[in-house]
C-alpha cells in the first residue's frame, strides 16, 4: 500500500499545500495547480447534478493505478488524498489531516486563512503520520 500525494485546496479552488510521498507521484507545479482548479470544479458540478439532496460532491475517484479521496470541511477547504488503489483506512486518515491543519495551521497567528501553507510543523506532523499509517498496513 502507499500514499502517494496529498493536496489542499481553498473554497476558491486555489491550491494551497501540496505534497508528495513517493517519488513516482511527483508531478510539475503546473499540473498540480492544474489539478486543484479541476478537481474544485467537477467537486462543484457534481454536487449540483447530483439527484440526492444534500450531496456535497465528489467523495472518491476510483482508477485503475491509483484513488483520489477528497474530504471536504464545512469551510469549503478540500483535502485530496492519492493512494493505492488497495489502501484502507483513508477516511480516517484524511479526517486526522485535518485535524492536523486545525491545529498547525489555522491556529498559527501568522497565517493568513486561504493563504499558501507555509508551516514546517505541519510538514513534519503529516510526514510522521503517514509514516505511522504506512507501518501498520504493513503489520
Amino acid at each position: 500500500m502507499a500514499v502517494y500525494s496529498l493536496y489542499v485546496i481553498n473554497k476558491s479552488g486555489g491550491l494551497i499545500y501540496n505534497r508528495d510521498f513517493a517519488e513516482a507521484a511527483r508531478v510539475d507545479t503546473n499540473d498540480s495547480l492544474r489539478l486543484a482548479s479541476i478537481w474544485h470544479s467537477l467537486h462543484a458540478i457534481a454536487s449540483q447534478l447530483s439527484p440526492v439532496p444534500g450531496c456535497t460532491g465528489i467523495e472518491l475517484l476510483e482508477a485503475d493505478t491509483f484513488n483520489l479521496h477528497c474530504f471536504q470541511t464545512l469551510t469549503g477547504t478540500k483535502f485530496l488524498l492519492v493512494v493505492d488503489p488497495h489502501a484502507s483506512f483513508i477516511p480516517a486518515l484524511l479526517l486526522r489531516i485535518y485535524e492536523l491543519y486545525s491545529d498547525f495551521v489555522m491556529k498559527n497567528p501568522f497565517y493568513e486563512t486561504e493563504q499558501v501553507i507555509k508551516c514546517e510543523l505541519f510538514d513534519e506532523a503529516v510526514e510522521a503520520l503517514v509514516r505511522r499509517y504506512l507501518q501498520q498496513a504493513q503489520a
